[in-house]
């Protein structure tokens, strides 16, 4: 039983092939590295959508609140967190593409400039 196990994973790869043909073929440069960049793309493009929408519905509610105070209160605070989520997205999106331009590490592709696997240049 212990050998069985030991040649299956000695026979394991380190090589991911998700080749399987027909209109499938750009299926071959998919690595790790391209789905957490691509999650990471997606994640600040979906959050600002999101804010965006947030802070439109929140002006829609503070225009129809009327002389309501409690109405215009909250749609105010939901304008102000809109925008404080607005400025948070922009600002992750700023600092990622200040570290790509300072150190080369592009998270937004996740290439690393650069830098050998020795640490030397």
């Amino acid at each position: 039983m212990m050998t069985l196990l030991s040649t299956v994973f000695a026979q394991q790869h380190n090589v991911l092939n998700l080749a399987p043909g027909g209109n499938f073929t750009t299926l071959q440069s998919v690595s790790i590295p391209s789905i957490i960049s691509t999650l990471i793309t997606l994640v600040l493009i979906v959050a600002a959508i999101i804010f965006f929408f947030m802070l439109i519905v929140g002006g829609i509610r503070w225009m129809l609140s009327g002389g309501d105070k409690a109405g215009a209160e909250s749609a105010r605070s939901q304008v102000t967190g809109a925008l404080i989520g607005l400025v948070i997205v922009f600002a992750a999106w700023a600092i990622a593409s200040l570290l790509g331009t300072l150190f080369g590490v592009n998270i937004f592709n996740l290439s690393f400039g650069n830098f050998l696997a020795g640490g030397t240049q």
